[in-house]
C-alpha cells in the first residue's frame, strides 16, 4: 500500500517525539571521530512546505512544531531542536519542517554516509532531487525493512539505524520484528531507533510485550499523549523504542520530557512514560 504521505503530518507532535530523540543519537555518535552509517527504512520526502495543500488540509503542526516555534523552552534539548527546526527557515516565519533525511544529513559529518529508503514514487523522486548533489548519500526506491538484512553491517561498524514504517498496514507490525530481528543478527552493536503510534494503550502493551519476548536486547521505551486516551482522535500519543541506547540518554531524555509534555498537551493534561525494558 502506497498511500500514506508524511506530508499531511510534518511536523506534528509525534515528529518532534521521533526527531528530538533522532538528533540526540546522532550527536551522540558525533562525540567519537570515528565515521558510522545512517540507515533511514521509511525516509518519506525529506523536506516538507508547510504551506502545501497536504499539510495545510490537516494542519497538524500547529499542535506540535508551531507550539515549540513560539515557545522559549528551557531544556537546552529542546532550545537546541527549536535551533535546529530554525535553520531550515530562512525567515522568522516557520515555513518548512525537516524529515529525519534532512535532519541527519545537517547534523552528520562529511566522513559520514547515509542510505535512505522509500517506496513511494512522488516521495522518493522528491528525496533523490533533495539530495542528489551530497555524495554521503544513497536513496533508494525499495522496501527499507529488507535493508535491514541487504545493508547490515555496515562497513563503518558503527551505525545508527531508524525504523518508523506508517503502519497503515497492519502486517507492519509483525515485519518490524522480524526485520530488526534480521538487522541484530548481522549488526548487533548497532543502535535501533523504532517509533511507533500510540492509537489504543491496551494493544501497543500488548505489542511491546510481544518485542520483549522476541529478545530484542537493551530496550528503552520513551512514549508521550498529549491527548487522552479517550479523545477518540486516532492517534493520541507515540512512542520511541531504542536499542542499544546511549548510556546518558534515559536520564535526558527523563528531564525533558515534563517539559515537552506541557508544551504539547491538549486538555489539561498528558501522559509520558520512560522505561527500561528487561
Amino acid at each position: 500500500m502506497l498511500s500514506y504521505r508524511h506530508s499531511f503530518h510534518a511536523g506534528n507532535f509525534a515528529d518532534l517525539l521521533k526527531h528530538l530523540t533522532l538528533a540526540y543519537l546522532i550527536n551522540y555518535l558525533n562525540r567519537k571521530d570515528k565515521p558510522y552509517f545512517y540507515l533511514d527504512t521509511h525516509a518519506g520526502a525529506g523536506l516538507y512546505s508547510l504551506h502545501s495543500p497536504e499539510a495545510e488540509k490537516t494542519a497538524e503542526f500547529h499542535e506540535g512544531i508551531a507550539r515549540l516555534f513560539l515557545a522559549e523552552p528551557q531544556h537546552s534539548l529542546l532550545k537546541e531542536f527549536k535551533a535546529l527546526i530554525s535553520s531550515f527557515n530562512t525567515t522568522a516565519h516557520l515555513d518548512y519542517y525537516p524529515g529525519s533525511p534532512a535532519i541527519a544529513a545537517k547534523l552528520m559529518r562529511p566522513t559520514d554516509r547515509l542510505e535512505l529508503h522509500e517506496l513511494h514514487p512522488n516521495d522518493y523522486q522528491q528525496l533523490s532531487h533533495t539530495f542528489q548533489k551530497d555524495k554521503r548519500i544513497r536513496v533508494e526506491a525499495s522496501d527499507g525493512f529488507t535493508a535491514l538484512k541487504a545493508q547490515l553491517p555496515p562497513k563503518e561498524r558503527r551505525g545508527l539505524i531508524l525504523i518508523d514504517p506508517s503502519y497503515e498496514v497492519k502486517a507492519d507490525y509483525n515485519t518490524l520484528i522480524k526485520a530488526v530481528k534480521n538487522g541484530l543478527e548481522r549488526f548487533a552493536t548497532g543502535t535501533y531507533a523504532i517509533w511507533y503510534p500510540v492509537l489504543q494503550a491496551q494493544k501497543t502493551n500488548a505489542w511491546i510485550k510481544r518485542i520483549q519476548k522476541a529478545g530484542l536486547p537493551n530496550l528503552l521505551r520513551i512514549e508521550h499523549s498529549p491527548l487522552p486516551l479517550t479523545s477518540g482522535q486516532g492517534m493520541t500519543g507515540s512512542g520511541m523504542l531504542i536499542i542499544n541506547p546511549p548510556y546518558c540518554l534515559a536520564s535526558d531524555f527523563n528531564s525533558l520530557m515534563p517539559e515537552l509534555n506541557n508544551l504539547l498537551m491538549q486538555g489539561t493534561q498528558g501522559k509520558y512514560l520512560l522505561e527500561e525494558l528487561i
